[in-house]
């Protein structure tokens, strides 16, 4: 499989409080982790990085994680993820509320395995075409599951960034799970709403059918910063090639 990455502080963040992981797994396959921490000048940063060094050492610790345990690891991961900015936050007045976003993708035997908390999201791109894998926890996804506004609204809703379950900001949360068959060709995009907010999903796959692979994170982040994006922007990519799916 193929990895690409890449993350950008955006036009009006003074600093990059997103972050991501990804590498491949003992026997193959691989997996991938994206974070957009919040709270604080300096505890969305640090939130955004105690969970991601959380769920890395959770990959570290629990390989090979066995065929058919990985929705109990990945929830497990992100749920120790969430235990341990909740203790980092307690021990700081100045963290206290500080929080982040987690999808957590593990890719093996053609299944790609997702777990999440936030509105950072994962795509599959597919024959032209992309698809949202994971569900927003927030205000504005709410409301469109209610009916009171439309996708259409949603994308530009003034509380379309007020999330409603992120890792850290309570002793505990429930992770979402899903999984989806994978095969050769496919790509599967992570990214914060850095990257969600100024592009919509037919210009993300316009890129994704016409940039090289290694180049689309880039290509992503700087269309991204056209439309004006002011947020953090952060896009992983992972590519399955034959043989791998």
């Amino acid at each position: 499989m193929k990895l690409a990455a890449k993350t950008d502080i955006g036009l009006g963040r003074a600093e990059n409080q997103d972050t991501y992981r990804a590498a491949r797994l003992p026997g193959g396959g691989v997996w991938a982790l994206v974070c957009d921490g919040m709270g604080g000048a300096k505890g969305g940063k640090a939130a955004a990085e105690f969970a991601a060094d959380t769920i890395q050492q959770a990959f570290a610790d629990g390989q090979p994680c066995p065929p058919g345990e990985e929705q109990a690891f990945l929830l497990s991961a992100l749920r120790a993820a969430n235990a341990q900015v909740w203790r980092q936050a307690q021990r700081s007045p100045a963290n206290r509320g500080m929080g982040t976003t987690a999808v957590c993708v593990m890719v093996r035997g053609g299944v790609a395995h997702l777990a999440h908390v936030g509105d950072s999201r994962a795509y599959l791109y597919r024959d032209c075409e992309i698809r949202q894998l994971t569900r927003d926890h927030s205000v504005v996804q709410e409301m469109v599951e209610r009916g009171t506004i439309t996708r259409a609204e949603a994308a530009t809703h003034p509380r379309k960034n007020i999330i409603t379950r992120a890792l850290g900001v309570e002793p505990g949360v429930e992770p979402e799970y899903t999984c989806r068959t994978v095969c050769p060709g496919d790509i599967l995009l992570l990214c914060t709403d850095g990257l969600t907010g100024p592009l919509r999903d037919e210009s993300m796959a316009a890129v994704l059918a016409n940039a090289p692979f290694l180049a689309v994170p880039e290509v992503l982040i700087q269309k991204a910063l056209a439309a004006g994006g002011q947020d953090n922007i952060t896009a992983v990519l992972i590519g399955v090639e034959d043989g791998e799916g």
